[in-house]
Order: C-alpha cells, then structure tokens, then sequence
C-alpha cells in the first residue's frame, strides 16, 4: 500500500497569520478602496454600513466618501453571489463572478420549485428583466408584475425565481454611506454597461484570486466561501502551479507560492470588523481565526454581532449607538487571565482602535467625535 503523501505543517497561528496578511489587517494597505474590494473578491454586505467599515479595518486613511463616490460612479454594486448574499463587488467582479455561482442561484430556485408550478422560469426571467430595465423596481412590484402572468404562483417563490434567474443590483442610493433609499433593483447590464472587462471569469481564476485573498486554503473552504460544490477538479488542475501544506488535522491546504505567509509571531493589532465579515465566513474550519470554545459567540438569536479580533482571533464584540462605541471582551480575550499589566494595555490599544473608528465614520457626518467603553452588549 502507498504511503499517504506528507505536506509541511502550518498550524492554527501561522494560519491565523497567513490569512491576516491576505485580508490586509496586520498592516492597513495604502491601497485605493476599488483595488481593495477587487483584492478582496468582494464585501458582504447584507446591510449598507458593513462595507465601509471593513475597508476602514483594511485601509490606511479611508474614508467612507470613497466607497460612496465608488457606489454613485456605478463603479462598484450591490449583487447576490456568494452563498447568495449580497456582496459589494467591482463592476467587473460582479460581470465575472455571477456567472460562477449561477449553477447555485439555479438551484436554489428548484427549492421553490412547489410554488412555481405552471411558471415558465425562462419566460418569468425575460418578463422581470423587461420590467426592471424599464426602470428600477422594488421586490414588491417585481412580484406583483409577476402574479399578472401566474395568478396562481406563489408571490414568494415568484421573488426568489426573479432574484435567482437575473442578476439583479441593488441600485443607489442604496448603499450610500449617510443616504438612505428603499432596494430597488435593475439588471447589473443596464446599470453598469458592458465596458468592463473580459466577461465571466474560469474557474481556475477565481480559484487562485481565492487563495491570494483567503489562503492558505481547502478546497472545502473555497466552496464553502463560494457557496459551490465540486471544486475539486480545479485545484487538481492547478495543483503544480501551487504551493502544497496541511493542518494540524492532516487536512490538505493549496497557496500561492510567492503569497506572504508571515512568522507566526508577527504582532496583530486589534481589528473592528462588522457582522458578516467574510473573514469569518469563508472558510469550512474557522479556528484559524474562531476558537473553537467562541464558536456562536458572535450571535445572540438571529441577531449578528460585529466582532473584535485581538492578537489575531476573535476576542469579543462591539456595538456602535449614535457617538458611543460599546466593546464587550470574551472572558478569554485580551490577557484577563493574566496579569492586569497586560490586560490593560490590550484594551489601551482597542480604546485607540475605535477612536480611530469613530473619527474615520464622523468625518462624513455619520457620528459625532465619540467614545468607547467597555460593556455587555450580548445579552
């Protein structure tokens, strides 16, 4: 029987480490914030704010006036790709990657397949594309312009089709840092046009833009990032053009080989992200940055939390209300088993931290100058 091939060994810290690097949060990049979204293969952004203050956790002097000219130029847009959430992506992200997780969007639409009986799904698209390109429309009057056609349909399946079947952007104001507007919807097409790049990405693209962004990565951590399956194939194909390692578990992990993978030692300061930051998100095991005892610690009910990495990992969590930033530590998190020499100064840094926050969000009117103080914000 033949031996099992042995790869070196990263472990969860060099992992942890690795992964910082690539998400830009050892060190802010000087970097301007398209080229950040680019790098980063989009933000989630299931709600507007998300996207800003992920890049102002990645970004040396963002401001949240940059993303908003991005949104307003129709340079960067709101669409459901990944995991069919809704992402931030370059206009030229969003014409290469929805296409790839279209085969999941199709899928999702057979789960309603119940309440579509009798609906032609070719004809339902071709309808709403009509509707939507004539103007932005709403949820709500998609689906009533649907239910002339399919009386009988039933109106959320009919939403879900027409969300799935088209890709559909969320146009602005929606998603304007300090403006606000109701989601209304047009094809991605109509809204930003087709002078943007070369059309639908391969596979094998998108799996080594994932690793320059994610790695050092599985293939089961790609697919969960992606919301697809059978991945496999490409990382075969690509296998000798990459670098080839394992974790602790024996699980085999792809990289770039030129891709920083820094000394397990190097310092991370502390980093506030939002709820839904796809650095928790996009990777089948999280414990390189999630300790397994803090697993569901960043939700209470349906309710997600924006979370506080410290010296790496998650260590608690964080509320902004009006100009007051709340910070609750994880009883694990930032030395409190410790001497208090060393807890002190980890919340020296985190206080610092969110003042930085809170001065980079004021800046374009969205909060006052602020405070931060430590609290209970999960109930």
């Amino acid at each position: 029987m033949a031996s099992r091939t042995t790869y070196p060994v990263l472990d969860t810290r060099s992992l942890n480490r690795a992964t910082l690097a690539r998400q830009l949060l050892l060190n802010r990049a000087e970097m301007p914030a398209a080229d950040a979204v680019a790098h980063l293969l989009g933000l989630q952004a299931q709600n507007v704010r998300p996207p800003y203050f992920q890049l102002h956790a990645r970004l040396a002097g963002f401001r949240p006036a940059e993303l908003a000219s991005l949104m307003e130029s129709r340079e960067v847009v709101r669409i459901v790709t990944m995991r069919s959430t809704i992402h931030t992506h370059t206009a030229q992200d969003a014409l290469a990657l929805r296409p790839l997780v279209q085969p999941a969007r199709d899928r999702e639409v057979n789960y309603f397949r119940k309440g579509l009986a009798g609906v032609d799904l070719d004809k339902l698209a071709e309808r709403a594309r009509v509707f939507v390109e004539a103007e932005p429309r709403t949820m709500a009057e998609i689906r009533e312009e649907l239910l002339k056609e399919w009386p009988g349909a039933d109106p959320q399946s009919l939403s879900v089709a027409a969300r799935c079947r088209l890709p559909l952007v969320q146009v602005t104001p929606r998603g304007v840092w300090g403006k606000s507007g109701q989601v209304r919807l047009t094809t991605l097409r109509e809204w930003v046009g087709d002078d943007h790049g070369d059309g639908p990405a391969s596979v094998d693209d998108v799996v080594l833009r994932y690793l320059g962004a994610f790695g050092p990565a599985s293939v089961k951590d790609m697919q969960t990032w992606a919301g697809l399956t059978r991945l496999r194939e490409a990382f075969e194909r690509l296998r000798p053009r990459l670098a080839v390692f394992q974790d602790e578990n024996g699980v085999e992990l792809f990289d770039l080989p030129d891709a920083p993978r820094p000394d397990a030692d190097t310092p991370a300061p502390p980093r506030f992200l939002p709820e839904f930051d796809n650095l928790l998100l996009s990777h089948a095991d999280r414990a390189r940055v999630v300790a397994p005892e803090l697993k569901g610690r960043t939700w209470s009910g349906n309710q997600a939390h924006c979370t506080l990495l410290l010296n790496g990992f998650l260590s608690g969590l964080w509320k902004l209300d009006g100009d007051t930033l709340t910070v609750e530590l994880f009883s694990t998190a930032s030395g409190e088993s410790k001497k208090s020499k060393e807890s002190k100064e980890s919340k020296e840094e985190i206080v610092a931290e969110g003042e930085a926050l809170l001065a980079a969000m004021a800046e374009d009117g969205e909060h006052g100058t602020g405070s931060v103080r430590f609290g209970s914000i999960s109930g």
